[in-house]
Parts: structure tokens; C-alpha cells; sequence
């Protein structure tokens, strides 16, 4: 067995003596003569200080030596405190409760205590801390769109509202939980609610309400949820609008109901922090027999539309065909004048020539007329 132990620059040396830590070698050769008679006398445990973390079974009696103490960085920390260990300017550890040992050299530490009772850890470096491997044993994080709010929950109690990010809180000082709010335009359908009208009529009617929401803290505390709540009151309200009133002026006036709604809506809303921005009738379904019957008094109703319009164009017919005639009576002249254009849409394409002389032109048209058919019947 080779008694010369050799230690490297990077490298130090841990010497047991019959199992007790006896001293730290620093780096050269060594010569162990006992090595030549029992190898359990002196043990020589060599470790790589480039690993910069120092972990051994027997830590806390190593510690005590004097000529190890010079060598390490000891961390202690209590249960609420929390340590970030820089090396060489890059993020190297995220200690917990306990005792750490880190070679002084060759790198170049800086330590970050915490104490997690301040709950929320505000870094310059959050993201890098995020990152390292196992920071979800003692970080929790909380991703934040830009569109929504959150609130952040300790044991239970809201303790902040936080808006877009990454916010990051400690474990162990407590049951960290959120809910996120969406501040956005929101539509709720309302679909397939069967209402009876003031006349017993049963109808479905599907309800469209647009809403946002403005404090996310009331949406939250003040119901269970604010999106089934508005859309239960919503139901209420509808229901209220369209019993009151019968069919017809449901039909007619659709958005009176829905501004009726909207108002009714409206106040029971804002006591849980939300908006609501619109409300519209979407949809009127009735049942089958009843849209039979709508059918045929729409027709009926047409159809007597077009009757009196009917009579009406007959009924003002008349009425300028006696003013013609009178005019006509009262005034020769244009009465004669009448004729001669009667005469002239009766003789328009004829090839015989006609001679009047003086007299009625009606009579000798007749005339003219009955010499023809007497002509044509004796041939």
C-alpha cells in the first residue's frame, strides 16, 4: 500500500485518524508511514473544491476544526429563513433551513439571506431564480396575463391584488393559493328558457348579455362564482319582463325587454363588482301550434290589408270617373274635344277615308258603323 497521498491545486484533503477527523490538507504530498502497518489507522479522504459545495456525513463535527473553518463559507439558517447563493455572479443555490458548507475558493460567492415571512420575494433576478433547478421545493409562482387581475391568498386570507407578471412568493410561510379574474368583455348566452306570457302562452327565449368585470375583489369575495351568478339573475330577470306582458307586445317591442332586463340586472350586478354593458333578445321560439295560428292571423291580417286597399283604388276610380263626367257636362267644348280623341283611338289603323259633316260625331259614327254591318251582312 502506496503511503504518499498527493493533493491537486482544486483538491483537499480530509485526514482521519482510528475514525476521527484530524485534520485538512491543503494541496502537496504527503507520507504516511503507519499506511505501511494499518491502513485503518490514517484515512486521507480526498474532495474536489470545484464542486464549491461541501457535504459529508460528518459535517458538524468537521466544522469545529479550526483549520477547516478558514476554508468553508458556512451558512446557517433558521426554519423562516432562506438563502440564494451567487457564484462567480451566477446563480448557484436556494438553500433551506439548516446548515451549508461552500469551499472559499477558487469561486467567488455572495450569499442572499430571506427571511420568508416578508412572504413575497421581490428580486431583480426573478427570472434566473425562477429557473434553477428544484426552486418549486421553496418558491411558488403566480403567472399573471395582461388582461386579468389576481389575488393572492394567505392561509385563506386575500392579502394583495396583482395585475400582469410573475409574482413569487415563499413556501412554508403559509398555504399560498390565487384566482385570477378576466377584465375582458364577456358574453353569457342565456339559452332555451321556457317563460309563460301575462296570456299563458309558453315560449323559450334565449337571452344574450355582454358584461365586464371592474373590481375583481368583489367578484370574488362577495360570490362563489360572479359568471353563474349573472347568469342565474339574468334568468330572474327575464323571467319578470316577459311574464308581465302578453304576446303580442313581447313580439312587437323586443328591445324594451331587453333595456328592462338590462336595468333589473344592472344593480343586482355591481354588488359583485360587475358591469354589465348590454343585454339583448336573441331569440323568441314558439311551439309549433302556436306559430300555426300566428300564421293565419299574419295572413288574415294581409289579406284585409289588401281588401281595403282594393276598395280603396276602387272606391277613388269612381270617384274621378263622376268628376270627369261632370266636367264634361259643364264644358262643351272640352266634351267635344273628348270626342274627337275617342274618334281618333276608334279609327287609328283603319285605310278608309272619312268625311263628317256637321252635326254629333258620336251619331254619325253609328251611322258609319251600322252601313258597314249592313254592307258586310248582305254579301
Amino acid at each position: 500500500m502506496n503511503p504518499i497521498v498527493r493533493i491537486r491545486q482544486h483538491e483537499r484533503g480530509l485526514h482521519f485518524r482510528h475514525g476521527n477527523f484530524a485534520r485538512l490538507l491543503m494541496p502537496g504530498t504527503y507520507w504516511f508511514p503507519s499506511r505501511l502497518i494499518s491502513a485503518r489507522r490514517d484515512e486521507v479522504q480526498i474532495v474536489n473544491t470545484l464542486g464549491v459545495r461541501f457535504e459529508h456525513q460528518l459535517l458538524d463535527l468537521i466544522v469545529q476544526h479550526d483549520s477547516i473553518r478558514d476554508q468553508l463559507m458556512l451558512i446557517e439558517l433558521g426554519d423562516q429563513e432562506r438563502a440564494i447563493v451567487w457564484r462567480n455572479d451566477k446563480l448557484f443555490a436556494l438553500l433551506g433551513p439548516g446548515r451549508h458548507a461552500f469551499w472559499r475558493a477558487p469561486a467567488d460567492l455572495k450569499v442572499e439571506t430571506h427571511d420568508i415571512g416578508e412572504f413575497k420575494l421581490n428580486h431583480p433576478r426573478i427570472e434566473a431564480i425562477c429557473a434553477l433547478a428544484g426552486t418549486s421545493l421553496h418558491l411558488t409562482g403566480v403567472e399573471v396575463a395582461a388582461h386579468e387581475t389576481a389575488m393572492i391568498f394567505r392561509d385563506g386570507k386575500l392579502i394583495e391584488t396583482v395585475g400582469e407578471g410573475s409574482h413569487v412568493y415563499w413556501k412554508g410561510a403559509g398555504k399560498v393559493t390565487w384566482k385570477s379574474v378576466d377584465r375582458r368583455e364577456l358574453v353569457a348566452d342565456v339559452a332555451g328558457q321556457e317563460i309563460m306570457t301575462r296570456d299563458k302562452v309558453t315560449l323559450r327565449v334565449n337571452l344574450v348579455v355582454t358584461y365586464r368585470v371592474i373590481d375583481p375583489v368583489a367578484a370574488v369575495m362577495n360570490v362563489d362564482n360572479y359568471s353563474q351568478t349573472l347568469y342565474r339573475e339574468a334568468q330572474l330577470a327575464l323571467r319578470a319582463a316577459v311574464g308581465v306582458r302578453p304576446l303580442d307586445e313581447l313580439l312587437r317591442d323586443k328591445e324594451s325587454i331587453g333595456g328592462e332586463v338590462r336595468e333589473a340586472l344592472a344593480k343586482r350586478a355591481s354588488e359583485f363588482g360587475v358591469n354589465v354593458v348590454s343585454v339583448g333578445l336573441r331569440d323568441i321560439i314558439l311551439p309549433g301550434d302556436m306559430k300555426t295560428i300566428l300564421n293565419q292571423v299574419i295572413a288574415a291580417e294581409k289579406q284585409a290589408e289588401a281588401n281595403l286597399i282594393r276598395r280603396r283604388e276602387e272606391t277613388a276610380a269612381a270617384r274621378s270617373q263622376a268628376n270627369t263626367a261632370k266636367l264634361l257636362a259643364e264644358n262643351p267644348t272640352l266634351a267635344r274635344l273628348r270626342e274627337l280623341e275617342l274618334l281618333q283611338e276608334i279609327l287609328s289603323g283603319a285605310k278608309a277615308t272619312f268625311v263628317f259633316g256637321q252635326g254629333d260625331l258620336s251619331n254619325q259614327v253609328r251611322s258609319l258603323i251600322g252601313q258597314n254591318a249592313a254592307s258586310n251582312s248582305a254579301v
